[in-house]
């Protein structure tokens, strides 16, 4: 059936228009980044700078320590990553591939457990972490954004892992193939997809998150982006707009370029490998 060039019309307008209020906040970030004071203070603010200027981002640098909260963030957002992926994967094998009573009422625990609030979360998590002596600590930080990342990367990876026909791993059985060598050479493969997209969603997730951080993280060499970006707030909650304008455009580039860089990965399709072989 054949889409009316009106219908078709109206789609493109609807996507467009999306698309324009998704940017529409970063884009007058970035242009606030770099407006000199005058102009921030304007009772007619333009999009374009009159005058850009570097000299917010000079100021946030001096200001705040934004390189060791930018490492700090990095490194809990990528250990995260890293952690909940090497644990959720296989478990979703197994809950995907095993449909015992267990492994439901496991699934439907993992989507239940997505409706509480994290702030409930926050006090058993730091008597735990107390009790290891990790808390102000990185590593403590860690561990708190694997438990709250895991749920949801489970849920995402049973829901790839059933997407791969397991009548490719009884091919590869009957080839002779062995339990181990058929999920390193036929399912990872398809998976790929699915856990660099896991890995993404977890990344950014602890990137740009800030309740935990603020509560576990006491010393300032310590702290994560978001909340180094809360100082440039003043006593009476007037914020700094350049340079907290200037230093939350730089803290959203990492996700940007993660992004960017393995889009191409993640839409490029599960099953585009099995068609082939």
């Amino acid at each position: 059936m054949k889409t009316g060039k009106g219908v078709r019309a109206g789609q493109y307008f609807a996507l467009l228009a999306y698309l324009v209020f998704l940017a529409f906040p970063f884009l007058w970030l970035i242009s606030t980044a770099f407006k000199p004071a005058r102009e921030l203070g304007s009772l007619h603010p333009t999009w374009i700078p009159k005058d850009p200027t570097l000299a917010n981002f000079r100021q946030a640098f001096d200001e705040q320590p934004l390189l060791d909260a930018a490492l700090n963030s990095l490194v809990a957002a990528v250990g995260a990553a890293l952690i909940a992926v090497l644990i959720a994967t296989p478990m979703a094998y197994i809950m995907a591939r095993h449909r015992t009573r267990l492994a439901k009422a496991a699934t439907g625990w993992v989507v239940v457990s997505q409706a509480f609030p994290f702030v409930l979360l926050i006090i058993p998590l730091f008597l735990v972490l107390k009790s290891l002596r990790l808390i102000n600590s990185v590593p403590g930080l860690i561990m708190v954004y694997v438990v709250w990342a895991l749920p949801f990367a489970l849920w995402m990876l049973v829901g790839y892992v059933r997407a791969v026909p397991a009548e490719l791993e009884e091919a590869a059985a009957v080839d002779g193939a062995g339990k181990a060598r058929t999920l390193v050479s036929i399912t990872a493969p398809l998976l790929a997809p699915g856990i660099v997209a896991t890995a993404l969603f977890a990344f950014i997730s602890a990137w740009n998150e800030f309740f935990f951080a603020l509560i576990l993280l006491k010393t300032p060499e310590k702290q994560t982006l978001p909340v180094v970006l809360t100082h440039f707030l003043g006593a009476e909650g007037v914020a700094d707009l350049g340079p907290l304008a200037a230093a939350a455009f730089l803290a959203t580039l990492p996700s940007l370029v993660v992004f960017a860089i393995i889009q191409k990965r993640i839409t490029g399709g599960m099953l585009a490998g099995a068609v082939k072989s």
